[in-house]
């Protein structure tokens, strides 16, 4: 379904787009190489990641070798290796915050850095396969206003030049007691929803005693049209992972994913291997065992 923000000349475009981002599932698999600027080299480098994961490359090298709907990651890396990596699907993140300013100094803030008319000049000088575009709000932050007023205006532009959007959205600053909370998880969501966005990426809700496939129902409903993605988080077990993913979309309801640390902190070969079974669980409905042994495969 079209959103009534596309323009009749921009339809096709938009739906080419949502149609290689999702390969034709309606589920999306992205891989989110954001980090650099998010967490600093904190997720690049130290104990228990591939030393490989220091080299801005290696994220480019797993999105050109496995399968993936789309690489989120910021224009500047894009420019810098795009070249190399031409038929890598992307997605551009407009906005970008590091994690050394903490709350107790500043409430959480993520301007942004690039408008949606550098993007399509940037795509059609380029020539590479830019899809869509991807922001993220602080609800609960004192500069929630400002942040929910660029992601509406970015979200309707973006669908005038007939570009996917998807918004991270997540409850942080002094005013949120739990991060993980699923109703306010929910209310994020349906926050996505008010804005149009096509995806919004959210984090997997926890409370003691409960399901969290069962409890994160309430923010797939409350997102309603705009489809939701989890958050993969910090690096794990890879079956545990390919589960929690197939409960998410299969007892949630949930529309696919958004990893990065998951991937990239392991080698190459490994992260590739994860990739297509993340995917395979994702885009080509596998079950978990199946998914385990695209992962296990030499």
């Amino acid at each position: 379904m079209v959103p009534l923000d596309v323009p009749r000349e921009s339809r096709q475009k938009y739906l080419e787009n949502y149609q290689k981002v999702t390969k034709g599932s309606g589920r999306l698999m992205l891989f989110a190489g954001d980090q650099k600027a998010e967490h600093l080299n904190d997720d690049f480098f130290g104990p228990g990641i591939d030393p490989q994961d220091n080299d801005p490359e290696h994220l480019f090298r797993i999105a050109a070798l496995a399968n993936i709907g789309v690489f989120a990651t910021q224009l500047g890396l894009i420019a810098r290796y795009g070249n190399d990596y031409s038929d890598v699907p992307y997605l551009v993140k407009l906005n970008s915050k590091t994690n050394l300013v903490k709350t107790a100094q500043a409430e959480p803030n993520s301007p942004q850095w690039i408008d949606i008319a550098q993007v399509v000049d940037f795509k059609e000088s380029s020539g590479l396969h830019i899809l869509g575009v991807g922001y993220t709000i602080y609800l609960g932050s004192e500069h929630e206003g400002e942040m929910l007023a660029q992601a509406a205006r970015l979200v309707f532009q973006a669908h005038q030049a007939g570009l996917v959007t998807v918004l991270w959205i997540y409850p942080r600053g002094k005013a949120v007691k739990d991060e993980k909370d699923p109703h306010l998880i929910a209310g994020a969501a349906g926050v996505a929803a008010t804005l149009g966005s096509d995806f919004v990426k959210v984090n997997y809700p926890k409370k003691t005693g409960q399901d969290s496939a069962q409890i994160f129902r309430e923010a797939v409903l409350a997102a309603g049209r705009t489809r939701v993605v989890c958050a993969g988080g910090e690096s794990t077990d890879a079956r545990l992972f390919l589960q929690r993913l197939h409960d998410q979309i299969h007892i949630s309801g949930a529309a696919g994913n958004a990893t990065g640390r998951n991937i990239h902190q392991r080698p190459l070969a490994e992260a590739v291997r994860l990739c297509n079974a993340i995917y395979a669980v994702t885009v080509e409905n596998a079950g978990v065992d199946e998914a385990y042994r695209i992962y296990q495969k030499d």
